[in-house]
């Protein structure tokens, strides 16, 4: 799962165009404004930055993400835009920017009492922030994940690795109304249809959720995880008639305007 095997980018895109509907919603969301100024932070493989430009034509489009596999991935995608390898947790380009893009990804930094003002304060006037985050940890395939890491030879390697923190629309409302002229919150349930049943729902998770705490294992211990959170996935998501299993899969989004 080294980043040189290009594995990362991949697995992501084994759903692309799933993982992408999302976002398809959130920019259609986004107030009509003049954009000149456009960066998609955490653009992944380039899937989200693609549904930017291809909203905003016209305007300077750029991207970010922590990992180098999935910047390679994203500048071969769209060589005509720059990207950058950089920690949106320590981010300092001043901007400003007339949109912020923060897709399925903000959910894995830390502080958003701190974070989301300072993206705030990277907007011009009239900016937009556009968020979308998984607000599923209260889902099966979280629970498991969390109940199968403490419960087993890997427990005292995956102690902590749980992704936990979450907010509510309320909060978000809350942390960003004082600074900005309009905040829309929103969340949307996608059932997903996935054909492979509970193989199916394993391999999407590799791509996400799955990778923490895989990245702390060793090869032999890996397969073992794997199996058992397999067999767990078919318990808790049954196949229908057709072998199809439909992924509930809860987002949260944010449009908050400066």
């Amino acid at each position: 799962m080294t980043s040189s095997t290009n594995w990362v980018a991949k697995q992501y895109v084994l759903f692309e165009n799933e993982r992408t509907r999302p976002v398809r919603d959130l920019l259609a969301a986004v107030p009509a404004t003049d954009v000149r100024v456009a960066v998609d932070i955490g653009c992944g493989p380039g899937n989200s930055t693609e549904a930017l430009a291809a909203r905003l034509p016209g305007a300077a489009v750029s991207g970010l993400d922590s990992s180098a596999d999935m910047i390679a991935a994203a500048a071969r995608r769209l060589p005509q835009f720059q990207f950058e390898v950089s920690d949106i947790a320590t981010w300092e380009a001043p901007g400003p920017y007339d949109l912020i893009l923060a897709n399925a990804v903000l959910q894995w930094v830390p502080n958003h009492e701190q974070l989301f003002p300072s993206l705030v304060k990277k907007l011009a006037p009239g900016g937009n922030l556009a968020v979308q985050m998984p607000d599923n940890l209260d889902e099966p395939a979280h629970r498991l994940l969390r109940e199968i890491a403490a419960d087993g030879p890997w427990a005292n390697k995956l102690k902590g690795v749980e992704r936990t923190m979450r907010y509510g629309a309320d909060w978000y409302y809350s942390l960003l109304k004082p600074l900005c002229a309009r905040v829309d919150v929103w969340r949307t349930v996608y059932h997903h249809p996935l054909a492979g049943g509970a193989d199916a729902v394993v391999e999407w998770f590799k791509g996400s959720a799955l990778r923490p705490f895989l990245a702390a294992l060793d090869d032999s211990e890996q397969g073992v995880f794997l199996e058992r959170y397999r067999d767990a996935v078919a318990r808790a998501y049954p196949a229908l008639a057709d072998g199809t299993v439909l992924l509930p899969f809860p987002r949260l989004f944010i449009v908050a305007t400066r």
